[in-house]
């Protein structure tokens, strides 16, 4: 059982300090809903800033995971972690072949040393009284205020893309030669941006890129030499009670340089049919997904072609919950509804297999979930989009975009939605941009 110490937060305090205070330790998971940066409220959300620091206990990547991890999890406790897009080959009868540069684990979950979380104007730390006396907490707490902001940025130069625009362009007409087949409805095709020998400041990069794209999931994840630097705007799954709620994203746009300019852009995009037929093609997806371990009857759409605006891009979101049937764990729900399809496609089998054969590289964690589950069984995981990921070992540095292909997309404007996805990462990685 776990104990509880709350402390005031200074009035400088912000989640600098925290990333530069806890980077010394591994693992770290620094979860950052952003919320004071949203013009809207996210009613499922439970915490400003959570985060896991050092670990008890840890299930490293296992064959059977998912079975492993019902073990693992029936502690009730705090669980941390990860799920990388890989995992479907556990899941399915499906491989990966293709280069991974970064080379996180395919999962991983640990029960942390330490958990914070920001409330207002507190700080409250949980920790294990046979591992730390309170004043141990104590201390613990001084030294994360007294911790002084980061130094300067380290810009990485000469990003290169693997898969140039003619290339993008030839596949995603090939693609649409399948949809036209009728193997495919849709199908989420990404391409993958990458720095060789980059030295990068982690916690200041992800600084940057939270301010350029403050997102709602949000997060900074370090495991051992590997980082994520995530700027998210999707959540993949969470469960308050037995409420399940998944909020798939289908549908990008640009903000406006002037108020009547963004808000015309913004209409365009809740009335653009192409986007609202790759959003309600996920939709549906997902409501078979949760119907797997739903109740009865209990599978709704709570909001269909919702328009959110960002700092950079408007997103349509819809909402997809169900009731939890008391036959199937948390755990089960997770496992069936993962990978999350707004990043495959339909029919997910099928359109996995697709993904393997036109993209050149390993998603890893990219479109895989980040996220904790507390000692209560509710959880929150995002889906790793607009995310850096870094390999401190080899220098590797790597991001991802996609976008959703279907027999009304036009390849050339496809691509330059990957650019617009691209842009927060790349002004995160070099002001200079």
């Amino acid at each position: 059982m776990r104990l509880r110490t709350t402390f005031s937060l200074p009035e400088n305090f912000n989640i600098d300090q925290l990333l530069n205070w806890a980077e010394k330790y591994s693992p770290v998971l620094v979860l950052n809903s952003n919320k004071k940066a949203q013009n809207f409220i996210d009613p499922y959300s439970k915490f400003e800033i959570l985060a896991a620091i050092g670990s008890i206990d840890q299930l490293t990547e296992a064959n059977d995971f998912f079975t492993q991890a019902d073990t693992h999890l029936k502690v009730k406790d705090w669980h941390f972690g990860h799920l990388s897009y890989d995992l479907k080959n556990e899941l399915e009868d499906l491989h990966s072949n293709h280069p991974d540069h970064i080379q996180f684990s395919a999962a991983h979950f640990f029960r942390p040393r330490w958990v914070l979380y920001t409330e207002r104007s507190e700080l409250h730390i949980e920790y294990d009284p046979q591992f730390d006396s309170g004043e141990q907490i104590q201390q613990l707490a001084q030294e994360l205020f007294n911790t002084k902001h980061g130094e300067k940025l380290n810009p990485v130069h000469d990003i290169q893309t693997r898969v140039t625009e003619k290339e993008y362009i030839s596949n995603v007409l090939k693609i649409q030669e399948h949809i036209q087949r009728g193997d495919i409805y849709e199908m989420n095709y990404c391409i993958e941006f990458f720095a060789e020998n980059a030295h990068l400041r982690p916690a200041l990069s992800y600084s940057r890129l939270n301010t350029i794209s403050p997102m709602p999931f949000s997060c900074f994840y370090k495991m051992n030499d590997h980082y994520l630097l995530c700027a998210s705007p999707e959540r993949f799954i969470a469960k308050r009670g037995n409420k399940l709620i998944s909020q798939p994203i289908k549908g990008t746009a640009k903000r406006g340089d002037t108020l009547s300019e963004d808000e015309k852009i913004r209409q365009d995009l809740y009335a653009n049919e192409k986007e609202r037929s790759e959003n309600v093609m996920i939709v549906d997806l997902v409501r078979n997904d949760l119907s797997r371990t739903a109740a009865r009857g209990t599978v709704k759409v709570e909001e269909l072609f919702g328009i959110y605006s960002f700092q950079s891009l408007h997103q349509m979101i819809s909402t997809v919950v169900s009731e939890l049937n008391p036959e199937y764990s948390g755990l089960d729900a997770i496992r069936f509804a993962f990978p999350m399809g707004s990043m495959t496609g339909a029919p997910k089998v099928r359109a996995m297999q697709l993904i393997e054969e036109f993209e050149s590289t390993k998603r890893g964690l990219y479109s895989g979930a980040v996220g904790y589950i507390d000692p209560n069984g509710d959880f929150d995981f995002n889906v790793v989009i607009r995310s850096i990921q870094y390999n401190a070992i080899t220098k590797y540095l790597s991001f991802m975009v996609g976008s959703a292909v279907t027999i009304g997309s036009d390849a050339e404007k496809e691509y330059r939605e990957c650019l617009l996805k691209a842009e927060s990462m790349m002004l995160a990685l070099n002001p200079d941009h």
